[in-house]
């Protein structure tokens, strides 16, 4: 009878073994997941980034082509 008892107190302790491993995947699958969003979340604001980037740049490129201050001046015409 003793023996018994011994074997429902391992499988008791083999079942909450088991329940907290489970807790503990399901807890980190929810945190894979919630990287997972942030990590998509981010791609998505570097491409927004990137993108208003290049036009700024590109803004800033047409203003220096249309002002005088940055065009190139030729030297060697100017002397002779």
């Amino acid at each position: 009878m003793n023996c018994e008892i011994d074997g429902d107190m391992e499988n008791q302790v083999e079942q909450e073994e088991k329940m907290r491993l489970i807790n503990q995947v399901l807890e980190l699958q929810h945190t894979l997941e919630d990287l997972s969003a942030r990590v998509d979340a981010v791609k998505e604001e570097n491409l927004k980034l990137k993108s208003e980037n290049q036009v700024l740049g590109q803004y800033i490129e047409n203003l220096m082509s249309a002002s005088s201050v940055f065009q190139t001046t030729d030297t060697k015409s100017k002397r002779k």
